[in-house]
């Protein structure tokens, strides 16, 4: 009976069954409580396990419970504690915690987009790619006695996130507890994670002397936009190098220096056609890559797909409850917008399935995010009344080389048609408004008869 009710699931709604497979193979309870007790210094497990904490957080990013309290009454029956318990512990999730959760669930997620074939196209084969970039959390509710007095709005924190282009997985995250802090103030422990024959890009925030440097020093390379306060001088004059299809491209070496130690790169400079948002009439990009591995359009391109990163931060924000305003403590709100990260990378590994089966393009050019996620929010609940939890817990026991078949086994019954983009032509300019002080409504029926 419940087999053949699986076989419609897998028939109707794929797409939910490769969520639900994915989530319970990333989030299994064991390797969450175990994840716990490595990376946690100051919280306990006790009467609230660290993985109920992250399967109904689950539940809430990907919007399928509405809010942290409609989960706690989904799951009431099944936890022994308190909403108010449950709320203290996830205002304590430590900020180590949250960026172990994203970091090593993104191991296996890659491992298995790596064993169907489904990466994106590498720009340059042989080295690591790697995209940071900061991000902000709205802020939350004025809900805790510190902030409640104030009218500002109040920032729980931000991250710095870590994007590999390749598999379009969020690999790393660095949580920063001060709303108001640099991204500089983390570099540190960025640099502790890059590794030689990688290719950092970021924009104009991370150029810094001390960044680049270090990079350089690792036996890495980066792709960053320089930023106007960076000291550097003229080795060669600038030159013509051609053109691209945003502008005209010159270049020329430079040299800066930190702490003494001098460290030649090459500055491209990109002559716009049009200005960019910020009034910007050209961009300059620095790199200590060799010619003979990137020509300067080559350059130019490379940072240019720093934008997949911004891509990545509106689908999370569009389609996933990462920021929850009702999450005031920084470490809550930190731990939320990890999960939603980690969910994000379900969705892209799904997308990578797809690929591995209809093409990477193709999913790429057609694919939307918004009916992916509302396939799932809207089939997850009835799916899981039909089908309860312990019959999903064999995804647990899978290698990676059987869930990489399964998810493209499903992937061959997904109907791409009902998940494409919904196109529009091209945006006309409108025509002024007409202002009638004395008619504040009118009849659409009598316009319509006179037009």
């Amino acid at each position: 009976m419940l087999d053949s009710i699986f076989d419609q699931f897998v028939q109707m709604s794929p797409v939910s069954v490769m969520a639900r497979g994915l989530m319970e193979r990333i989030f299994a309870a064991d390797r969450m409580d175990k994840l716990f007790t490595t990376h946690a210094k100051v919280q306990y497990q006790r009467d609230l396990l660290f993985s109920s904490q992250v399967d109904l957080m689950s539940l809430v990013v990907c919007g399928i419970q509405k809010s942290v309290n409609a989960a706690y009454k989904a799951k009431a029956v099944e936890l022994s504690v308190s909403i108010t318990a449950l709320y203290n512990k996830l205002n304590g999730v430590e900020i180590e915690v949250s960026q172990a959760l994203v970091r090593e669930t993104a191991q296996d997620l890659q491992q298995i987009i790596q064993s169907i074939g489904g990466e994106q196209p590498h720009p340059c084969p042989g080295y690591e790619m790697r995209i940071v970039d900061g991000n902000c959390i709205a802020g939350t509710d004025h809900r805790l006695d510190a902030i409640r007095l104030f009218a500002a709005k109040a920032l729980p924190g931000k991250m710095l996130v870590v994007l590999d282009p390749i598999s379009k997985l969020v690999v790393d995250i660095f949580p920063i507890e001060d709303g108001h802090a640099q991204e500089r103030s983390r570099f540190k422990e960025v640099l502790a994670v890059v590794k030689p024959n990688q290719i950092w890009t970021a924009d104009r925030n991370f150029c810094t002397a001390e960044f680049l440097t270090r990079i350089a020093e690792q036996s890495a390379y980066f792709v960053i936009r320089q930023h106007g306060s960076l000291g550097w001088k003229e080795v060669s004059e600038l030159t013509a190098a051609g053109q691209i299809d945003t502008g005209d491209i010159f270049e020329q070496e430079i040299e800066i220096c930190y702490q003494g130690k001098p460290l030649r790169c090459r500055r491209i400079v990109v002559k716009l056609f049009k200005p960019t948002r910020d009034k910007d009439g050209e961009i300059a990009i620095l790199t200590n890559l060799l010619p003979t591995v990137a020509d300067t359009a080559h350059i130019s391109h490379l940072y240019r797909d720093r934008w997949s990163v911004e891509t990545l931060f509106q689908t999370v924000t569009e389609n996933f409850n990462g920021e929850i305003q009702t999450l005031a403590y920084p470490k809550a709100a930190l731990f939320s917008l990890a999960m939603a990260f980690a969910t994000y990378n379900i969705l892209a590994t799904i997308r990578a399935a797809l690929g591995s089966v209809h093409g990477v393009g193709k999913i790429e050019a057609g694919l939307s995010d918004y009916y992916l996620v509302d396939e799932v929010q809207g089939i997850y609940r009835g799916m899981m009344i039909s089908i309860p939890d312990p019959h999903w817990q064999v995804f647990e026991t899978f290698s990676i080389g059987q869930m990489g078949a399964i998810l493209q086994h499903l992937a061959h019954h997904v109907h791409l048609k009902r998940f494409l983009k919904a196109t529009r032509g091209e945006k006309k300019k409108r025509p002024p408004l007409i202002v009638n002080s004395s008619h504040r409504h009118v009849s659409t029926a009598r316009l319509l008869s006179t037009s």
